[in-house]
């Protein structure tokens, strides 16, 4: 591992990605795995984004799609590549950028989300004022804001993350470069970055998670006073795909973020980690699409068209 003299002091350049341990008889297997789970991810998003469905939800499915495109690829191809070679470091600057896109990609999906749970509640609680409150423009503004508030919460912890400096160890127990691992191997004083991620985190994450619960609350106690019991079952039945997704996403953030790191749970934290980071982009699609006659329709006759 190359380092750096900086003012009498070593600064490593690099950090060694424990993953999984990566046994070498098991390295092929992974690797073979990954990469089956990562074309799935890739075929079924795009599929997705390229459905012609002119409605509020689909245009918000499709950013979904396409940000955990984008999201796989920021993780995936590194794993792969460590599987197949077997060399697990990563240049200092290369983990931060890592850092960077997964992060934007994790709080854009939070408002993205946020805003499809909004959209369910309109539709559900709102149908006479659907058309004129969730309108092409007003998807495209709330869309533009998922995606600007993730680039800018992302972009100032990423620059006081850049200021820290490294002096070992430089091992990562992950298989991909979180803050949380990044800021316990800093030699720098972390008060200010952890405070600034702290607060910055709880206005990203913390209203979107209360708009969605609300949302939903509403939903379902409207869904309840309908009085027939297929009324009920076509209301629940526009907004179960959304439910699954959303209940996937957050308990598995819950899990990972909230629970203590300690060393008897860090093993099952990779695992929830690897769950929201390669399991549900490629996961998804599929929700969508099985429990959604439209889509199912709709991407059928692009199967066929192709």
């Amino acid at each position: 591992m190359k380092e750096r003299e900086d003012d009498n002091q070593t600064h490593i350049t690099g950090f060694q990605l424990l993953g999984f341990g990566n046994p070498p008889e098991l390295q092929i297997l992974l690797s073979l795995m990954f990469l089956v789970i990562y074309i799935i991810t890739i075929v079924w998003n795009i599929l997705i984004v390229a459905l012609h469905l002119h409605t509020p939800m689909y245009y918000f499915l499709g950013n979904l799609s396409c940000l955990e495109t984008c999201y796989a690829s920021t993780i995936m191809p590194r794993m792969l590549a460590g599987f197949l070679t077997g060399d697990k470091t990563i240049s200092v600057n290369s983990c931060i950028t890592q850092f960077y896109f997964f992060a934007v990609f994790v709080a854009t999906e939070c408002y993205l989300l946020s805003m499809m749970s909004y959209d369910r509640y309109l539709a559900i609680c709102k149908p006479l004022h659907y058309t004129a409150l969730m309108n092409g423009r007003i998807c495209l503004q709330l869309t533009a804001v998922s995606w600007i508030s993730g680039f800018l919460v992302t972009t100032i912890v990423t620059y006081l993350l850049s200021q820290l400096h490294f002096c070992g160890p430089n091992e990562i127990d992950h298989f991909l470069c979180d803050f949380t691992p990044m800021v316990k191997l800093s030699c720098s004083d972390t008060s200010l970055i952890t405070l600034v991620t702290f607060v910055l985190s709880s206005i990203d994450t913390v209203p979107t998670f209360l708009l969605t619960l609300t949302s939903y609350i509403c939903i379902i106690s409207t869904i309840l006073k309908i009085p027939s019991s297929s009324g009920r079952k076509k209301a629940f039945s526009t907004c179960s795909s959304h439910l699954i997704v959303v209940t996937v996403f957050y308990g598995t953030l819950i899990i990972v973020y909230v629970l203590p790191d300690t060393d008897k749970l860090r093993d099952l934290n990779k695992m929830f980690s690897l769950f929201y980071t390669v399991l549900t982009p490629m996961i998804n699609p599929l929700i969508y699409s099985l429990r959604n006659k439209e889509v199912k329709g709709a991407l059928i006759k692009l199967c066929l068209k192709c």
